[in-house]
């Protein structure tokens, strides 16, 4: 097993405790909470296009280990934009080691006049302990170089083929994932090796392929006192930090391409402060895939 950032627990509430201590004085990382900046990064999105004309949207892939919360970070996203709260990506509320997402989902956002924002969301199944559970690394691979079919049901026990009917035999660059994005909780104290290995054999492929990759930090509220009280502490959180950077060094993806977040769970109101986190992620995700789709 491999641990970042804390020992073993089965509970929140002891992750909390171990997390305690006084805050930073000054923030390792700089971002505004003015509310002018989230309407700028609105705007922004509103009025994204990619550079390459071919693309008709931007493709963001997420994966992650189960629980992470892939499926609940698409809807936050989903709500921001749209100014209230959504519910189209379907999430598990019960604690499992199974994934609940069993299909190759693909997320459109609608915009107004009835548009759709010019990038997309794929969900897909989660890495799972040991061999035969859990999303496949070659299933993801396929994806990554766009052979999968939207509401491909995955198979633990064997990939998608170039027989199958969901099988894509030349994908076009729209098919094709521009920007890879690892999901982790940051209320998850351990991590099976085995799961950690496939993340980095799926690291490793996107990366000879020149996929632009970022990682989402989750669940920062429910894994430290200090941004519990006060989301605005997460770049003075020394258990943030340190679980950030446990992270970077055992998976190598770079501080700079890891952020943290909140996810809309137990809300029924947006909170500026969450949308804040949300939208900074979320434009490093299309500007990094905009550039790499405008290579292809």
């Amino acid at each position: 097993m491999i641990y970042f950032g804390g020992s073993y627990a089965k509970n929140s509430h002891v992750l909390r405790s171990s997390a305690s201590g006084s805050p930073l004085e000054n923030p390792w990382r700089e971002i505004s909470w003015d509310t002018r900046n989230k309407d700028e990064l609105l705007q922004y999105m509103k009025n994204f296009q990619p550079q390459n004309e071919e693309v008709k949207a931007i493709r963001v892939l997420l994966y992650s280990p189960v629980g992470a919360g892939k499926s609940s970070f698409i809807n936050s996203v989903n709500n921001v934009l749209q100014g209230r709260m959504t519910n189209d990506a379907l999430v598990s509320n019960i604690a499992s080691d199974q994934s609940f997402t069993k299909k190759y989902q693909t997320y459109k956002i609608k915009k107004e006049k009835g548009n759709f924002y010019p990038f997309v969301f794929n969900d897909i199944m989660g890495l799972e302990d040991g061999d035969g559970r859990g999303v496949r690394t070659d299933d993801i691979k396929l994806a990554m170089k766009g052979h999968m079919k939207d509401e491909y049901k995955f198979n633990p026990s064997s990939p998608l083929s170039e027989d199958d009917l969901d099988y894509i035999s030349s994908p076009s660059i729209s098919d094709r994932v521009h920007v890879l994005v690892c999901i982790y909780s940051a209320n998850a104290s351990e991590m099976r090796s085995s799961v950690l290995q496939k993340m980095k054999e799926i690291r490793e492929a996107a990366s000879d392929l020149g996929i632009p990759q970022l990682a989402i930090l989750t669940h920062i509220d429910a894994a430290c006192r200090e941004t519990e009280t006060n989301i605005r502490n997460v770049y003075r959180s020394k258990y943030l930090k340190k679980k950030m950077t446990d992270f970077s060094s055992h998976l190598g993806i770079p501080m700079n391409c890891i952020l943290p977040v909140k996810n809309y769970s137990h809300e029924i109101q947006l909170n500026p402060d969450v949308d804040a986190l949300i939208l900074s992620a979320l434009r490093l995700m299309v500007d990094f895939g905009d550039d790499y789709a405008n290579k292809l």
